[in-house]
């Protein structure tokens, strides 16, 4: 199974993309842990809540991921947010990042990344936290300044939900074919 990152700043349209792109290649997505942890325990969070927020992230990634392998659906997994979230957030919340955080980033987990543009409009919403147009900036700078230095192939993505989609999709397609599986 190929998995497909979407990452970026809140308020970006990671969802929305991530759900338009699995509806498009007939596949699934799996969507941000984050945002059903903190529906459930509430908006404050402490640096434990960030880490199980991670844990849930990859298991949700691994058990979509192992059920479409189960019913050979070929097209990619897309994931709505990754570990590089859950690194700048811990970072900008506690000022540092857990060693294993670090440790699974390291890991080669995605064949792309997306990066959605700051160019949508800033939806509130309870759980959202940097609304201001310099705030967005400099997180959508540090996470591209994050996917440069780790050297992950990632393209970005702009402009309305329809344009946005079909960059995304272009990018995907634009992807080496997987091997043949072996009988």
């Amino acid at each position: 199974m190929r998995r497909i990152s979407i990452t970026g700043p809140e308020s970006t349209g990671k969802s929305t993309l991530a759900a338009q792109l699995a509806a498009h290649y007939g596949t699934a997505w799996v969507p941000e842990h984050a945002r059903v942890y903190l529906q459930a325990n509430g908006p404050s969070y402490t640096l434990a809540d960030l880490e199980a927020i991670a844990q849930g992230q990859l298991a949700n990634e691994d058990a979509v991921d192992a059920e479409l392998t189960a019913r050979r659906v070929a097209g990619p997994l897309f994931c709505d947010t990754d570990m590089l979230v859950i690194k700048i957030w811990v970072e900008n919340a506690f000022g540092t990042c857990p060693a294993w955080v670090l440790a699974e980033l390291a890991r080669p987990r995605y064949a792309l990344t997306l990066l959605p543009g700051i160019d949508l409009p800033w939806e509130p919403d309870p759980l959202r936290e940097h609304p201001a147009p310099e705030q967005r900036q400099y997180f959508y700078d540090l996470y591209r300044a994050e996917l440069q230095a780790r050297g992950w192939p990632f393209v970005e993505v702009s402009g309305t939900p329809a344009q946005r989609l079909a960059q995304a999709c272009a990018a995907v397609d634009a992807l080496p074919p997987l091997p043949a599986p072996t009988p």
